[in-house]
């Protein structure tokens, strides 16, 4: 039906299916040489994930297509989930409660992953989806599995966005649960500051080809020093995550679930007047 989106090596489509007019979105990924393989194993990789959750704040994959010779495949056909909304990378609720609720189902989602055993990877606001029901609710999808993998992976090449990316990821050590939880308050610190906080790659990186020691990571200015309406308790929780030690960092997903939880619900608690 349309053109609604282009990556690296792929183009993302608005498709209906004719026999009973579902709308979906599709991602079409050709191999125009050698070098290029690795974006149909990324592929393949994000069916072969996506199919091992369920989540409603996952944007499911039901369906790849595969086009090619007999052994040979040069192009895949991702069938996914159309995700109405707009990236938290675009525009963020102006209201801290909904927010921190944006939050709290994002981070339900990736517990839910590392329940299933693996790691997103690329948590970062451009893969958090944000769209707003007819009742006025606000649901988030994360979208976007090209990076994910199993709890524990040592990758051979460094992956990962600059402003966003664990101290773990630039010198290649195991990818696990708090590679997210690192990656996820970098993605909340964005959001609530408009800044980006020092990481591996520096400030502002646009590249992945250098890269800074753990112990000369900067550390990040306090949220609630740059946002003073930021509430203590997600100021710690947001410094927490971001730890450049792993084991300092909030212990694992669903704690910082929990804590959002709490959180959420004191914002969101009726102010009581004194008489």
């Amino acid at each position: 039906m349309s053109e609604i989106g282009r990556g690296a090596a792929s183009v993302i489509y608005l498709v209906q299916d004719p026999k009973n007019k579902q709308i979906w979105a599709v991602k079409h990924v050709v191999k125009n040489n050698p070098k290029e393989q690795r974006f149909l194993d990324q592929t393949e990789s994000e069916y072969k994930i996506s199919s091992q959750l369920d989540h409603n704040s996952i944007r499911k994959i039901p369906r790849i297509i595969k086009k090619g010779s007999l052994l040979k495949t040069n192009e895949m056909y991702l069938v996914m989930e159309l995700v109405d909304g707009i990236s938290l990378h675009e525009e963020q609720p102006d209201d801290l409660g909904t927010m921190v609720d944006v939050f709290h189902q994002t981070a339900s989602a990736l517990a839910h992953m590392h329940d299933r055993g693996y790691v997103h990877a690329d948590m970062k606001p451009h893969n958090v989806i944000v769209g707003v029901g007819l009742d006025g609710t606000y649901t988030a999808k994360l979208i976007d599995l090209g990076q994910s993998c199993k709890i524990g992976t040592i990758k051979k090449r460094i992956q990962g966005t600059p402003d966003y990316i664990a101290p773990e990821q630039v010198h290649r050590r195991a990818i696990t649960a708090k590679t997210d939880v690192y990656n996820f308050g970098a993605t909340m610190y964005w959001v609530l500051t408009g800044k980006n906080i020092p990481t591996a790659m520096g400030v502002g990186g646009d590249s992945l080809t250098g890269s800074r020691d753990d112990s000369l990571i900067e550390k990040a200015t306090p949220v609630n020093e740059i946002n003073p309406l930021v509430p203590d308790r997600l100021n710690e929780l947001v410094m927490e995550c971001i730890n450049v030690d792993p084991d300092e960092r909030t212990e694992d997903m669903d704690v910082v679930a929990d804590k959002l939880d709490l959180i959420l619900g004191i914002i969101r608690a009726p102010s009581v007047q004194a008489e």
